[in-house]
């Protein structure tokens, strides 16, 4: 069992986000992330020869430092009654272990299957949905998960994934294809339309094929605003792509501002202080809606800036490597590229247990292995 979950254990982490989302399965995917991260550091425990190499591998080097960065922050700005710091570390430093450890053992899976597998488990989704709620045009359609943001992402990443496979596509993909996309477009996020053009210029780039489906694009998307719907391209145009986001991020600039040097904690990750928002305004301010911004305002500009430089070199090294493979590589760049961009309009890079954030460092992870191995082949 031992061998098993180390290889797949970041497999199972992402997955579970899925139960996580749906509202009523989410009790079942709490406990079965409590057991996973409870297993994982006992089988840590009693094996602390190997998986000292494994974290200490040059690969997961930045793994490393992140999780001393957060260390000496806790030892410097918190007490050891700060229990929900202590959590975070704890699961930080479990998730990033987990990643790790699967990826060293397990890496043909990862490079071969799992992208695949993420494919059939959103389009088991869509599938689900559309069974117990086919109405997908009447409002932001959100089907079995909670947020239609969070359907969304599920939708924009296996779609590009599958999208970015160079295989010879059988009538049965492009079905897949076409059901994402719809889907993905009738949630209403505008961050949607964002990775369909990404993925897009990094399939097709600037060709004559990618200039003719722009030009039908606009097409269709001229005739869908000018129906009364909720889809993405109807907010979009409605409301633009900041319409929402600019008082959050006020706030969360304030917040920054108001402790700029070291932030609020560890334990306030996506946070904004809202005694800095008016009472008229609390109910519109939610978060920060900024990954940066919210980076910053938990650690600080010292650590903060650290973390996002580290983050930033890495992404940078693995797409400056990668970025002219035509393989699997170029699933994994996108989904790091559309983390970084969506990070400006959405939490990312701060979460535990959210899709995303997990198959970013997964991504990113898997990239900086497959650079070191190449780099080191005999």
């Amino acid at each position: 069992m031992i061998k098993w979950l180390f290889k797949y254990g970041a497999a199972i982490f992402l997955f579970n986000t899925v139960l996580l989302n749906i509202e009523s399965t989410y009790d079942i995917g709490n406990m079965i992330f409590l057991f996973l991260m409870g297993i994982f550091s006992f089988f840590l425990i009693i094996n602390p020869a190997q998986i000292k190499n494994i974290l200490f591998h040059k690969a997961f080097s930045f793994f490393l430092i992140l999780n001393l960065m957060n260390l000496l922050y806790f030892l410097l700005f918190h007490a050891i009654s700060d229990y929900e710091a202590i959590k975070y570390i704890i699961a930080r430093g479990l998730q990033f272990s987990i990643i790790s450890v699967s990826i060293y053992f397990n890496y043909e899976y990862y490079k071969e299957k799992f992208l695949k597998h993420i494919v059939y488990l959103v389009f088991g989704i869509v599938v689900f949905s559309f069974l117990l709620d086919p109405f997908i045009l009447s409002g932001r359609y959100s089907g079995i998960i909670w947020n239609p943001n969070m359907l969304s992402s599920f939708c924009v990443t296996a779609f590009s994934i599958l999208l970015l496979d160079n295989k010879k596509r059988t009538n049965i993909d492009y079905f897949i294809l076409s059901s994402l996309l719809l889907i993905a477009v009738s949630t209403g996020s505008r961050l949607a339309l964002i990775a369909i053009v990404l993925v897009l210029l990094m399939k097709y780039g600037f060709s004559a094929r990618n200039i003719i489906y722009a030009v039908i694009s606009l097409l269709i998307s001229f005739i869908i605003i000018s129906i009364n719907l909720d889809t993405s391209l109807n907010r979009f145009a409605s409301q633009s792509l900041f319409n929402d986001r600019i008082l959050q991020y006020q706030y969360a600039y304030q917040t920054l501002v108001n402790k700029p040097l070291f932030g609020y904690g560890l334990d306030k990750y996506a946070f904004i202080d809202m005694s800095l928002v008016p009472t008229y305004l609390k109910h519109t301010i939610m978060g920060a809606h900024n990954g940066y911004l919210a980076i910053l305002a938990q650690c600080g500009i010292l650590f903060g800036g650290i973390f996002l430089f580290i983050v930033l070199k890495k992404s940078l090294q693995v797409f400056l490597y990668f970025k002219s493979r035509k393989s699997f590589e170029r699933a994994f760049l996108f989904i790091i590229i559309y983390t970084l961009l969506a990070s400006f309009f959405e939490t990312l890079m701060t979460g535990i247990n959210e899709f995303n954030t997990i198959l970013f460092w997964i991504s990113l992870s898997i990239l900086s292995y497959s650079k070191f191995e190449e780099e080191n082949a005999i």
